[in-house]
């Protein structure tokens, strides 16, 4: 069975995405994860990371929303082109039920989610 290769559809760089770290597409709300796919680690050697700091509100998922959202640019190495954010709300680091007992809490350290557009990538099979 072919695996798929994921290159940089600007420069058709290989960006190393490994298909065993692609989260399942109901891992996250369907309305956060539109024209995208997460991955629970990458290849940090490809990408150029930028942080980004914006204060509006915004909705995750469906237990979380906020004022302030921090998250961080991928770029790819090669052409600088934006290809996705990273996310810290992946599955907690620690097996805890959130603070007071009433779910998932920023106070709880949490896994990055790297979320990449898919208009941003080209697909194509391993022979």
């Amino acid at each position: 069975m072919s695996s798929p290769i994921y290159t940089c559809k600007e420069c058709e760089s290989d960006l190393n995405l490994n298909p065993n770290d692609l989260f399942p597409s109901d891992f996250y709300f369907e309305a956060g994860n539109k024209g995208t796919i997460s991955f629970a680690a990458i290849d940090s050697e490809k990408f150029r990371f930028e942080k980004e700091d914006k204060i509006r509100p915004f909705f995750e998922t469906l237990d979380y929303w906020g004022i302030q959202r921090k998250r961080t640019k991928i770029k790819c190495i090669s052409c600088n082109h934006l290809v996705g954010y990273i996310y810290d709300d992946g599955p907690p680091l620690t097996g805890g039920i959130g603070q007071c007992g009433f779910g998932p809490s920023q106070v709880i350290p949490r896994a990055p989610r790297y979320r990449f557009k898919t208009k941003t990538l080209r697909v194509s099979s391993q022979i």
